[in-house]
């Protein structure tokens, strides 16, 4: 089986978030895609990003019943600061018979060569990218270069303008975000009063 690891905060997961996934698992190699919740980290203190347990309860809810998709909490159990190959060796070791792959925004890739043990990464894991909205000038050439030196396929998935944090600062301002949530998390958000200005 193909999954596509979709790492990210999710703070919160949104309707954005769940088309890219679903992109994925219909339109390329992938048979299942993996929302992986990023932890809080310890030594920073963030009051806008929900508390772990509360984002991958999000993503449960997000997600529903679909079979193609899948929320993983392996990042709440592992040695912080986390790494993506430390998560990679991880879960190649406990399900042997996946072959796990990484999904990540188009902008992502201009720092890719920071990454930890970047050409491991790069030689044996597939990538695919989906375009982000916001370009800088010469990025393109950035990123042809990289395509030359790993499994790396952009795809034409709908660019998605909406984000997490606009989500929240319109949460703050009392704003009405329905649309922008799955139903199930729209009500959830909705009823632990996350993201409201404390009074």
């Amino acid at each position: 089986m193909n999954v596509g690891l979709y790492f990210g905060s999710f703070n919160p997961i949104h309707i954005g978030h769940l088309a890219i996934a679903n992109y994925m698992v219909e339109f390329t190699g992938l048979d299942q895609v993996w929302f992986v919740i990023s932890p809080q980290n310890p030594l920073k203190q963030r009051s806008s990003l929900l508390a772990d347990y509360f984002r991958y309860e999000l993503a449960v809810r997000a997600i529903g019943e679909n079979p193609k998709l899948k929320v993983s909490d392996i990042e709440f159990k592992l040695p912080k600061p986390s790494y993506t190959i430390d998560t990679l060796t991880y879960l190649k070791e406990k399900h042997p018979k996946k072959n796990f792959s990484l999904i990540m925004g188009e902008d992502n890739l201009y720092t890719l060569k920071k990454w930890k043990k970047f050409k491991e990464l790069t030689e044996h894991y597939e990538f695919y990218v989906y375009p982000r909205t916001t370009e800088k000038s010469g990025d393109r050439q950035k990123i042809s270069s990289l395509l030359k030196e790993g499994k790396i396929h952009v795809v034409k998935a709908p660019r998605m303008e909406i984000s997490s944090s606009f989500i929240r600062q319109a949460i703050q301002k009392g704003k009405d975000v329905s649309y922008y949530l799955p139903e199930a998390v729209y009500a959830y958000i909705r009823d632990m009063h996350f993201y409201e200005k404390k009074s």
